[in-house]
């Protein structure tokens, strides 16, 4: 009898033991995926400018006005009252938005990714990712979208898409999109050429975008003629329409994209333990990073580096303008602050964009080489032109790039190649 109770002890005695190690090995995994994720502190961390000189107000104080109130910014007056977060998720609809998808490639993101290291000659995303990297809406669907747009009849405009001046429109075949009347032309004209910006670059996260004239005559508008007229919304104005999108999600800014972060460097440390999933978003990242500081857009993650002299924690929110869809997509909203009055305040808002770029040093390898062909062929200008010209028939409405903007344009596309060699020559022993 003995000898049974000393065997019952000992087996007990064991798998007290094994659970405790297991318990244990547990929580060891979750805290070093966490240090890995907000603990990298580096010489290449973001690194904020004496706060003195800056405003005390909060960011989104400072862009939310009243409409009859101007913000003084480099010797102009502008009015500037950009959408926030939580409304925008509001403004996305009933549609998916990938056209491209399948089950398996799904499944496939969920896994560790496989086989090799996910950068290749230094600074790119290996082929493997990009072979993966079937994001937002083809070619096909935009101009399938776009060729609907333009001419089905609009039966309801209701609020939605964020600020009151956009509303939420419902064609007669029940899908909808977001109607953005500027409160002045630079919005509109700051929306529409960086959608076709990211076409030249080849990032395909924007939703599928069309002028329109409003024309309370026309077939496509007469049925809101009553809710136009009470909305005060001017004949013939030209307002832009962008696909409502289905069921987005906020983002956070990724750990190394973060302050306290070295930046999103190739080096394995930080990148060989991540999922295909957590690879592609930060591949898509890497193209959002690029595009906003092209366009000049202050609205996304520059706003929150601005905000950490206040607000130790704004990266661990949502992102402004930016939503996934349920697959992990990015979908890049609201991009009116880009191109055109993104440049008229770029004086304000240079040193923060510089910063986020200089924080990545990893590229898409398709869009590094578009950057590379505009700066040698130096036609930014006009290859820009060409596409806006092709594919909206009210660009001679709206108009395009003033010559100094377009020379920004070109100068940024040469600053952001130079960027890109510096990281070739820092990395490409690797």
């Amino acid at each position: 009898m003995k000898v049974v109770l000393a065997n019952l002890f000992a087996l007990l005695f064991v798998c007290t033991c094994a659970s405790v190690f297991y318990v244990w090995s547990t929580l060891e995994n979750r805290l070093e995926r966490y240090k890995r994720s907000f603990m990298l502190p580096g010489p290449g961390s973001f690194q904020l400018g004496s706060s003195t000189d800056l405003p005390t107000k909060t960011f989104r104080a400072l862009l939310a006005v009243p409409g009859a109130q101007r913000l003084h910014l480099g010797g102009r007056l502008e009015v500037h009252n950009l959408t926030s977060v939580r409304d925008q998720t509001v403004s996305v609809g009933n549609r998916d938005y990938h056209m491209n998808a399948d089950n398996k490639r799904s499944a496939q993101r969920e896994g560790l990714a496989k086989l090799s290291f996910p950068i290749e000659d230094g600074i790119f995303w290996s082929q493997w990712l990009e072979n993966h990297f079937k994001v937002g809406s083809t070619e096909e669907h935009a101009k399938a979208w776009q060729q609907k747009a333009r001419g089905y009849r609009i039966v309801k405009i209701e609020p939605g898409c964020g600020r009151i001046s956009n509303q939420l429109a419902t064609f007669s075949d029940g899908t909808r999109a977001c109607v953005r009347y500027g409160i002045n032309a630079d919005q509109v004209q700051g929306e529409t050429l960086t959608y076709y910006l990211a076409s030249l670059l080849g990032i395909t996260n924007l939703p599928p975008l069309i002028l329109a004239q409003l024309n309370v005559e026309s077939e496509q508008w007469a049925s809101v003629r009553k809710r136009i007229g009470n909305l005060q919304w001017s004949e013939r104005a030209v307002v832009s329409l962008t696909e409502w999108v289905a069921n987005l999600t906020g983002v956070v800014t990724p750990g190394p994209l973060r302050q306290e972060s070295s930046g999103l460097h190739p080096l394995r440390e930080e990148l060989r333990n991540r999922t295909t999933a957590e690879l592609l978003e930060l591949m898509q990242w890497t193209d959002l990073i690029i595009f906003d500081y092209l366009s000049a857009n202050f609205d996304r993650l520059v706003s929150n580096l601005f905000s950490l002299q206040w607000d130790s924690h704004v990266m661990e929110r949502e992102t402004n303008n930016l939503l996934k869809t349920p697959r992990g997509d990015l979908v890049f909203i609201d991009n009116e602050a880009g191109l055109v009055h993104g440049y008229r305040v770029l004086d304000m808002w240079e040193k923060y964009h510089s910063t986020v770029l200089g924080s990545v040093c990893v590229f898409r390898k398709k869009t590094a080489q578009r950057v590379i062909e505009l700066h040698r062929r130096r036609n930014t200008r006009t290859r820009l032109l060409e596409v806006y010209l092709d594919s909206e028939p009210l660009s001679s409405e709206l108009g395009f790039l003033s010559d100094q903007h377009a020379g920004v344009l070109q100068n940024r596309i040469d600053k952001l190649y130079k960027h890109i060699l510096h990281c070739k020559g820092k990395y490409s022993q690797l």
